[in-house]
């Protein structure tokens, strides 16, 4: 295990950093293979950061099981879509189910696993809807079924229900604290980067785009750990120059950070988190809870701990009207926009 280190702000200026955070980039041979840190966030994003992988998701949570709705409402090549079922079937998060004997017919349902996404995605939505809605609005409005009111959910603390801000939270090393050979990551950054809205608009995919592919998530994860600065961003991260001058200006282009002036001779400049930016903290500790109690075998590599109230804590996505945290099941959507048709499947 990992020698614990002090605590530090995750959204701060930056200070000692957990062995699980401490990558040794700048010690790193050139000869062998790159590691990373283990990162129950990282493991998440590299399951999910295909787009497309997660807008099946998302039909999932709004119904749809079979291939041809999938693929109406998608507009997937077959061979496309066919490739991301299997892989998702094969992560564990949907599994197929017969449903018709003659001619052989199969089903997606969600897992256990593909269930218990379900509040990262929601976590995401309403980033989503807070900053990415514009002059339209949000695309949907949540109504939780379990107290029969309006649900704008929020990330809380699992033990004293607070909501949580990323200045309140400390952390330090968990039983899983280390490095590993680097996690298969599935994307790059999309050319068109309206495709995953073509049928229906969605706060989730807008969310995506800022940090669905893998270095803009390293990026902002640094960001968030308290790492300011293009050189050690670089070093941190074993980044090429040129990649990570791209991630930043898009950041600043889009609210993420604001580029400030620490240095005036030679000028310097450092990239420092807005208010939109430090609001990622909380989809991204509900990835870490995703990831730390599906694929951490019991050893998450980072423990936070909530300063209000001094406990150790996992990231609940809970109903703002009864507390409860979410479930799938138990939400209802009232869409701001035309619901896409869907032929009755065969076999009902």
């Amino acid at each position: 295990m990992a020698q614990a280190s002090k605590s530090v702000n995750p959204a701060g200026r930056r200070g000692r950093r957990p062995a699980a955070l401490a990558n040794g980039a700048a010690v790193r041979n050139p000869g062998a293979k790159q590691r990373e840190r283990n990162c129950s966030v990282a493991r998440t994003i590299a399951i999910l950061s295909d787009g497309w992988g997660f807008m099946i998701l998302r039909e999932c949570y709004f119904g749809v099981r079979r291939f041809d709705a999938f693929q109406k409402m998608l507009g997937l090549p077959r061979s496309t879509l066919a490739a991301r079922l299997r892989k998702l079937t094969a992560q564990g998060l949907l599994r197929q189910v017969q449903y018709l004997a003659n001619p052989a017919r199969f089903e997606y349902r969600l897992t256990k696993v593909g269930f218990d996404l379900y509040p990262v995605m929601i976590a995401l939505l309403r980033f989503g809807d807070k900053w990415l809605s514009g002059p339209q609005g949000v695309p949907l409005s949540l109504v939780h079924t379990a107290c029969g009111h309006a649900c704008h959910p929020f990330v809380a603390c699992s033990q004293c229900g607070g909501e949580i801000d990323a200045k309140d939270v400390s952390y330090r090393d968990g039983p899983g604290a280390g490095t590993a050979l680097p996690y298969a990551w599935t994307s790059r950054r999309s050319a068109d980067p309206t495709a995953l809205e073509r049928r229906r608009p969605s706060s989730v995919a807008r969310a995506l785009r800022i940090i669905g592919d893998r270095w803009s998530f390293m990026v902002l994860r640094e960001a968030l750990f308290g790492v300011r600065r293009f050189d050690d961003m670089r070093i941190e991260l074993g980044i090429a120059p040129n990649i990570l001058a791209d991630r930043l200006a898009r950041f600043v282009r889009e609210g993420i950070f604001v580029r400030a002036r620490y240095q005036g001779a030679p000028e310097r400049y450092e990239y420092r988190l807005t208010d939109m930016g430090r609001d990622l903290y909380g989809p991204l500790i509900a990835m870490l809870r995703w990831g730390d109690r599906w694929f951490s075998g019991g050893e998450p590599p980072l423990i936070l701990t909530h300063k209000s109230c001094g406990a150790d804590f996992e990231a609940s996505v809970i109903c703002d009207h009864c507390r409860k945290p979410i479930e799938a099941g138990a939400m209802r959507y009232q869409m701001h926009y035309p619901q896409p048709a869907l032929d009755p499947p065969a076999g009902r």
